[in-house]
C-alpha cells in the first residue's frame, strides 16, 4: 500500500480519512472534481515546464517512470533528471520534480510549486511534502545534501517572452528540512503503520475541528452531524467546539444562555433557537438611507492564471474579463449593462463601459466589496487613466453582504452570508439552480476555456449567453435583496 507526499499531508490533517481512502475506497466520498483544483493542476504542469527550462540539459524521463526504471536511468551521465520516481521498502511512494547529481555524488531535490510563496499552512504545507520527498531518497540509500523549492516571483510582471529565471524563484530549504526531518520521519511511520492497521473507524478527528478544516470524509464518519450544528457558528473557535462537546451539544438550539460568544455568533443562536429571522429593521433603514442614488450594482468575473498570460501583468493576478451592472434610480427605474471579452485581453473595453454607464456618480454596491475593490486597485495600476474612476468607485462602495452580519440574521442560511445562501431566502423566485453556469468557478473555468480551447464547444454563442446569465443574475439577486430590505 503506497503512501505519497499528497497522502502523507492527508494524514496530517486527518489520519481516519486517509485510512478510509486507502482501505474501503468504495466508501470514500468521491464528489465532483474541482473544476478550480483541475485548473490548478494544470497550472502546476506548466510552471514545471518553466522551472525545467532552467536545467535545459535535464533528462526528463517518460511518465510513469516506475523506481526500477529510474535507477536505470541515474546510471547515465546526466547531472539533472525531471521526474524520477522512488519507493521505499515500507511503501513510501515519490516522484521528484526536479533531481540533481553534484560533483560529490550527493543529491539536490527542487520541488516545483504553483504558488507565489513557500506555504507551510495546514492544507500546502510545502517544507513538510519536501522533506517527505527527501525521506523517500534517503531510505532507498541516496544521500541528499540540499532540498530546494521553486516558486513563482510574486514580483514578476510580464513584458514580452516569459523568462524562467525571471518568473521562478530557487529557495533554499536544506536548514529548515534538517530541522523538522526527525520529527517528520516520526509522522511518515505512523502513516504507514496506520493505514496498515486491521480497523473498523467510526469517527474521525475533525469532529474537534471547525467546519473549514473538516476532511472530505466528515459526513460519512460522524453522521450524527447535521444542519444547524455548532460546525455552522460563524467564526468559532476549536476550543469552543471542544467546550460544547465536552457539554454533549452538537446542535445550535442547544447551546446555553450562559455559553460565551460574541454578538453575531449569539444572534444566530437565538434566530436558530426561535427558528425565525433576527432583524434590525432600523439600523437596516439607517443604512440603506445613507446610500446615494443611482445605485450601481455591480460584479465582476475574473481570471487568475499561475503563469500571467498578458504583459503589464503578475502570476495570480486576475484578469477581469466580465462585469454586470444594474443601475437602480432614485425613481425606481432600473438598468441593465453588461461587458463579456471574447478574447484574452487586458479590460480597457471593460472599464470605458463602466465609466461610460456610471460616470462619477452615486454608490456602488457589491457583495464581499474586498474583491471588487482589490479588482479596482490592480486594473489602477494597468490603466492610470482611469484611476479617478475607480478611486471614486471604490471610495463609493457598499458591501451588502454586512447587513447580513447582524443587522439581518436567518437561521436558514447555515451559518453563511454568501449570496448563493441569502438570495433563496429572501427572494425564492430567482435561482441559480435553473442556470448553466452555477458559481464563479464554473464561470472562470469555462470562460477559460471558450477563449483557450474554443474548439472544445459546439455551440460558442449559447456558452456566452449562459456567463451573462449567470453574472446578470449576482446584480439583479443583490437589486431584489436591496428592494426587499427597503420594504421592512
Amino acid at each position: 500500500m503506497q503512501l505519497t507526499k499528497t497522502n502523507f499531508i492527508q494524514y496530517l490533517n486527518c489520519p481516519e480519512s486517509l485510512w478510509l481512502l486507502k482501505n474501503k475506497e468504495e466508501d470514500y466520498p468521491k464528489g465532483e472534481f474541482s473544476l478550480f483544483l483541475e485548473k490548478l493542476i494544470k497550472e502546476g504542469y506548466e510552471v514545471e515546464s518553466y522551472a525545467q527550462q532552467l536545467f535545459p540539459n535535464g533528462n526528463k524521463l517518460p511518465s510513469f517512470t516506475t523506481p526500477e526504471q529510474t535507477t536505470l536511468a541515474l546510471s547515465d551521465n546526466n547531472s539533472h533528471y525531471f521526474q524520477p520516481s522512488f519507493e521505499t521498502q515500507k511503501g513510501a511512494y515519490a516522484v521528484i520534480d526536479i533531481l540533481e547529481k553534484k560533483n560529490d555524488n550527493t543529491w539536490h531535490i527542487y520541488e516545483v510549486k504553483s504558488s507565489n510563496s513557500i506555504k507551510t499552512d495546514r492544507k500546502h504545507n510545502h517544507v513538510k511534502d519536501s522533506c517527505f520527498q527527501k525521506y523517500v531518497m534517503t531510505e532507498c540509500g541516496f544521500t541528499i545534501s540540499q532540498v530546494s523549492i521553486i516558486h513563482l516571483n510574486k514580483n514578476y510582471v510580464k513584458q514580452g517572452t516569459i523568462q524562467p529565471t525571471e518568473l521562478l524563484e530557487i529557495v533554499d530549504v536544506t536548514d529548515e528540512i534538517n530541522n523538522i526531518y526527525s520529527s517528520t520521519v516520526n509522522d511518515i511511520n505512523a502513516a504507514l503503520n496506520f493505514i496498515k492497521k486491521d480497523i473498523d473507524l467510526t469517527q474521525c478527528s475533525c469532529i474537534e475541528k471547525t467546519r473549514s478544516n473538516h476532511c472530505d470524509a466528515f459526513q460519512h464518519f460522524n453522521p450524527q452531524v447535521e444542519n444547524h450544528s455548532i460546525y455552522e457558528i460563524n467564526r468559532i473557535s476549536a476550543k469552543k467546539i471542544e467546550q460544547l462537546r465536552d457539554l454533549g451539544i452538537l446542535q445550535i438550539k442547544d447551546i446555553p444562555d450562559n455559553f460565551k460568544l460574541n454578538k453575531k455568533q449569539r444572534l444566530q443562536v437565538l434566530s436558530n433557537r426561535r427558528k425565525e429571522t433576527i432583524i434590525n429593521t432600523d439600523e437596516i433603514h439607517q443604512t440603506l438611507n445613507k446610500l446615494k442614488f443611482p445605485l450601481h450594482f455591480i460584479d465582476y468575473e475574473t481570471y487568475p492564471t499561475a503563469v500571467p498570460k498578458l504583459d503589464r501583468m503578475s502570476p495570480h493576478e486576475h484578469l477581469a474579463f466580465q462585469v454586470s451592472i444594474h443601475t437602480l434610480l432614485s425613481d425606481s427605474t432600473l438598468k441593465h449593462n453588461e461587458y463579456l471579452s471574447d478574447n484574452v485581453e487586458l479590460p480597457d473595453i471593460l472599464l470605458k463601459l463602466m465609466k461610460d454607464t456610471t460616470g462619477e456618480t452615486g454608490t456602488f454596491i457589491s457583495w464581499y466589496a474586498p474583491f471588487e475593490t482589490s479588482r479596482n486597485k490592480e486594473m489602477m495600476k494597468l490603466f492610470p487613466e482611469y484611476e479617478s474612476y475607480l478611486q471614486y468607485v471604490n471610495d463609493n462602495m457598499f458591501d451588502l453582504e454586512t447587513i447580513f452580519h447582524t443587522l439581518y440574521v436567518d437561521y436558514r442560511f447555515l451559518g453563511r452570508t454568501s449570496i448563493k445562501n441569502v438570495l433563496p431566502i429572501l427572494v425564492p423566485n430567482l435561482s441559480y439552480k435553473n442556470l448553466n453556469i452555477q458559481n464563479g468557478t464554473m464561470a472562470l473555468d469555462t470562460w477559460g476555456k471558450t477563449v483557450l480551447e474554443p474548439e472544445k464547444f459546439k455551440n460558442l454563442s449559447k456558452v456566452r449567453k449562459d456567463l451573462l446569465k449567470y453574472c446578470e443574475l449576482d446584480t439583479l439577486g443583490m437589486v431584489k435583496i436591496f428592494q426587499r430590505l427597503q420594504t421592512l
